[in-house]
């Protein structure tokens, strides 16, 4: 029996701060909480009406989830998850985890109770940890290596928890437990497990456990050759991956206002990084995805259709950070194209997360009903 292929999942982002995109920085980093190279931070850090109104934007342009991402200096996920889910009927989370700071056993329960007051509604986006500086503020001093060996071992501890009846024993590099066994797992048997990361250890790991694997907004090329090798990875284990893309989009009723919007936004980001000293952050020489994007916008500014990598050029490939620019139904037609890929995961976000995220309904809708048009396997 052919197995039938998920229809398409749309994700946002979260943010607790208001943003100001009519001023620019100067000087100084971006608030994390924010999650945009332009513009400037308004108001407190954690504005919980925000969150709110950003959250409800989404659910009504149509998105299925909101990512709430995670760095050292990040505020706690698991509190805005359930701010997020509270303020809203039918949306979804992607809650970043690294793994390493706390006991599976205990991240599994604890993503299995938010999931049993938001049955259905939680997913786990697995961050490994790229950066060194940024592990080693939280007192993660092992190397890349030894964190993607350390997420192996984490994963599988995670699902047993999730999904034993009785009580289990584990003993593996990382971790041993004896006689583990939660009360309290998901609503549906197990959470979905999100995968990033495109070193040969991340792709090794990810294909044996992720659910959906997540790639940066490369050119087409790209990402058809990185879901092979992804594929490659998850066959010994039975798997088959969902897969996801990452992209900015930037839209306008014509073409020409979406470059010129463009434009502003390479003259923002730029001024940001030339404020703060200039350079390629350590995460972004270090990063194997962030040199796939660098090595792209080496190459030329624009990909395929409209894939703008400009600003990678400019941050060194750090981050999400390719932008599809054009109209509603240009962008649509581009978000297409990776869908023909199998790709069937579009995480899209802006730069300016609240008006975007309004505005990002009416593309959903042209990607929806282009694949219910072109594709009827994916129209769900």
């Amino acid at each position: 029996m052919t197995q039938r292929t998920p229809e398409i999942e749309f994700i946002g982002i979260t943010a607790t701060q208001r943003v100001d995109t009519a001023t620019q920085a100067t000087n100084g980093t971006f608030g994390m909480a924010t999650h945009t190279e332009v513009g400037v931070p308004v108001g407190p850090q954690v504005n919980k009406e925000f969150a709110a109104e950003l959250a409800r934007a989404h659910e009504a342009s149509g998105f299925d989830r909101v990512l709430i991402a995670h760095s050292s200096a990040s505020i706690d996920g698991f509190v805005l998850a359930d701010q997020t889910l509270e303020a809203t009927e039918k949306l979804k989370v992607l809650l970043a985890h690294r793994p390493g700071f706390w006991a599976p056993t205990i991240a599994a329960r604890a993503y299995a109770t938010l999931d049993a007051f938001h049955p259905g509604r939680v997913a786990m986006h697995v961050i490994t940890g790229g950066d060194d500086a940024d592990q080693q503020r939280d007192g993660d001093y092992l190397t890349k290596e030894e964190r993607y060996r350390r997420t192996d071992d984490f994963l599988t501890v995670l699902r047993k928890e999730w999904e034993s009846e009785q009580p289990f024993d584990h003993e593996g590099e990382f971790y041993k437990v004896t006689g583990a066994y939660a009360s309290v797992r998901p609503a549906l048997g197990s959470i979905p497990i999100y995968f990033g990361g495109a070193s040969e250890d991340a792709i090794r790991v990810g294909g044996k456990h992720a659910d959906a694997y997540a790639f940066w907004g490369e050119p087409l090329d790209g990402i058809r050759q990185r879901i092979a090798e992804v594929r490659a990875a998850a066959a010994p284990y039975g798997r088959n991956p969902r897969f996801s893309v990452s992209l900015r989009p930037i839209v306008a009723e014509t073409e020409e206002e979406a470059w010129a919007r463009a434009e502003a936004v390479l003259a923002a980001a730029q001024a940001r990084v030339e404020a703060n000293g200039g350079g390629v952050s350590a995460f972004a020489k270090n990063s194997v995805g962030s040199q796939r994007l660098a090595a792209a916008a080496e190459s030329q500014d624009v990909h395929d259709k409209r894939l703008w990598t400009a600003l990678a050029k400019v941050t060194g490939g750090a981050g999400n950070s390719t932008s599809l620019v054009g109209t509603y139904e240009q962008v649509a037609d581009g978000l297409l194209d990776y869908v023909d890929l199998g790709v069937t995961t579009l995480l899209i976000r802006g730069f300016d997360p609240l008006e975007d995220a309004k505005s990002y309904g009416r593309v959903i809708d042209l990607v929806r009903a282009g694949v219910k048009d072109r594709r009827p396997a994916l129209a769900g």
